[in-house]
């Protein structure tokens, strides 16, 4: 009796994907460490070479472009972040914590491009199909050009998805598995081969995959981080699910601007788009302004809209005082305190100090850091800032306030609600277009920020 082949085994690595023909503890590729995770050799490197290539290298202007045109899913949020809409032949992954909303938001999707005519194949290996019919009962789905399958082998998802569907909705990648593993789903190996046999499959026929994927600890998509290399766009759907509202952001996005959000709010009948964020994180009474609020403008992509950013500054129990950010990095509010102390000489040595941004939304604009600073001092001092006034700009080490990016689109969101006086860095003021009703304070410090405020 002939004896069965010794399978082959290489070690992966989960950060970069890189190959090790045996287990060290950090990769050689990437520098991670305790990344390397055994998997099974599908195709031996000797089969690989031994195949002869049938496609030949074509010049530029000799490529024919195909399927370049949109499609626009009438979910203004969504093709906002996308640039426009869905691109032919594309592939999208889309991360996000468990009970997000990341299932809801596709199952909604794919309704909306139902709705234009397309068939859309929605593949879940983690739901039931009456689980999903449940949903869409909730949801108000209709769901005639929804077609779902609760299936997770590649090779029978492959089959399907040659249909004459123009949508494939992957609920999640790290359910599938590929027969030429015997590895369990959602390891690097079985996540590597089914994201890209899938991808082969869209870029062959134009049709356009959505692929949801699982996030680790540290809020990056489970599996080998070659996954986003190999997809064309990444979204991430985030929030705090105790918060009504959701943020879907662009991190990679080969057809359109990176960095663009659009805004949701989560239902009982599903999410519902939200067309003026800045009337979302306003949430306090204008006409009853308190110390430590700050009303500031952040940019996202090309959205603008108000934030409210509160400081809360009171005097610590212990011997090390807290310092507790929500909205912003932890970093740079400790920069925002020591510049306070140091160039404002507000003292914050013995307090806790607390900030956040109302709504649960976390942002990295540094605009922002001027109306974090002013709303500690508020705090501190027991002064209010008025609820009229608009505050942004960057502050630097040596205390200087910097200009920042976009000032125009700020100052006209902050009209628009109603805002009538604005502190902006005195390097913004040159050749600026003051919008009608609007007063401008241009300031160069910290010192001349705070003068302004008491």
């Amino acid at each position: 009796m002939k004896a069965k082949p010794k399978k082959k085994t290489a070690y992966f690595c989960t950060g970069c994907g890189a190959m090790h023909h045996r287990w060290q503890g950090q990769c050689r590729e990437c520098g991670q460490w305790n990344s390397l995770h055994e998997e099974v050799i599908a195709t031996s490197a000797k089969e690989e070479t031994s195949r002869k290539s049938s496609t030949s290298a074509i010049p530029i202007p000799d490529i024919t472009t195909q399927y370049q045109d949109r499609i626009e899913s009438g979910m203004d949020e969504l093709d906002r972040v996308l640039g426009g809409g869905a691109v032919y032949g594309s592939a999208l992954l889309i991360g996000g914590e468990p009970g997000i909303g990341k299932s809801s938001l596709l199952l909604q999707v794919a309704e909306k491009y139902g709705e234009k005519g397309h068939r859309v194949l929605y593949i879940s290996g983690e739901e039931s199909i009456q689980q999903i019919k449940d949903r869409s009962l909730r949801f108000g789905i209709d769901g005639k050009m929804i077609s779902v399958a609760n299936v997770s082998d590649l090779d029978e998802i492959l089959s399907l998805g040659r249909e004459d569907f123009q949508f494939l909705i992957i609920d999640s990648i790290q359910t599938v598995a590929s027969p030429a593993f015997d590895s369990p789903p959602g390891t690097v190996g079985q996540v590597r081969e089914s994201s890209a046999r899938l991808i082969e499959l869209v870029k062959q026929t134009g049709k356009i995959l959505f692929l949801i994927g699982h996030i680790t600890k540290d809020g990056s998509v489970a599996g080998p981080k070659v996954l986003e290399h190999m997809v064309d766009t990444v979204l991430y759907f985030e929030g705090d699910r105790y918060h009504l509202y959701r943020i879907l952001r662009s991190q990679k996005n080969r057809f359109g601007p990176a960095g663009e959000i659009g805004v949701f709010e989560m239902t009982g009948n599903g999410l519902m788009e939200m067309k003026n964020p800045s009337q979302i994180f306003m949430t306090s009474n204008q006409g009853d302004q308190l110390p430590g609020r700050v009303v500031s403008a952040a940019v996202e992509g090309t959205r603008s809209f108000l934030v409210e950013v509160e400081a809360l500054v009171a005097s610590s129990p212990y011997g090390t005082p807290q310092r507790v950010a929500s909205g912003i990095d932890s970093k740079r509010l400790a920069i925002i305190n020591a510049v306070l102390e140091k160039r404002g000489g507000v003292l914050l040595s013995g307090n806790d100090v607390f900030v956040n941004i109302a709504g649960g939304i976390h942002l990295d604009d540094t605009a922002l850091d001027l109306a974090f600073l002013l709303a500690a001092a508020s705090s501190k001092l027991n002064i209010t800032v008025e609820s009229e006034m608009l505050v942004v700009g960057e502050v630097g080490l040596s205390g200087d306030v910097r200009g920042v990016s976009h000032i125009s689109r700020r100052l006209a969101e902050a009209v628009k609600l109603g805002m009538t006086r604005a502190m902006i860095p005195a390097a913004n003021r040159n050749g600026l277009a003051v919008p009608k009703g609007m007063e401008l304070i241009p300031v160069t410090n910290v010192d001349q920020a705070l003068q302004a405020i008491r």
